[in-house]
């Protein structure tokens, strides 16, 4: 459980948000200290339009975390440093997450509900492939500019 900036309590069920500290090696994004704080700011801008294309119909606010795991873990790469990796899955795409010095977390695991991956299968991810394919790069610079403007109306 966390806090956000108003002194309410926030429940996370993202995996590894009971070790998720991790300082930010960035102060591009004002306020986001730890993993905790980034998943706060996110939960507040993803959106449809950052959703994969092939998951947008499916994607509610219930839901919103769904087709948003790159993206994601490339902005949280940014404010965290270490890598991206990839557990692959069963339709042959991957679903990325973050190891920072051996701390792993994954801010889009809510989106698997109760399944917990086995991040032990994971493949280090390339950004400049991700961002070569559909509209990955546009995502991510929108979820990035969502996330800016979120944080100067702060």
């Amino acid at each position: 459980m966390g806090e956000r900036d108003t002194g309410e309590t926030m429940d996370y069920s993202f995996f590894g948000w009971q070790t998720a500290d991790l300082p930010a090696v960035t102060t591009e994004y004002k306020g986001i200290r730890t993993p905790r704080d980034l998943y706060d700011a996110l939960s507040e801008v993803w959106c449809r339009e950052t959703c994969a294309a092939r998951m947008r119909m499916r994607w509610t606010k219930d839901n919103m975390t769904l087709g948003q795991c790159s993206i994601t873990a490339f902005l949280a790469q940014d404010v965290f440093g270490g890598d991206v990796y990839g557990v692959p899955l069963e339709d042959g795409n991957f679903h990325c997450f973050n190891n920072v010095d051996g701390h792993i977390f994954d801010l889009t695991s809510e989106q698997f509900g109760d399944t917990v991956l086995d991040y032990s299968t994971g493949v280090l991810q390339s950004r400049d492939a991700h961002f070569s394919k559909d509209d990955k790069k546009e995502r991510y610079e929108l979820l990035k500019n969502r996330l800016k403007q979120r944080i100067h109306h702060r």
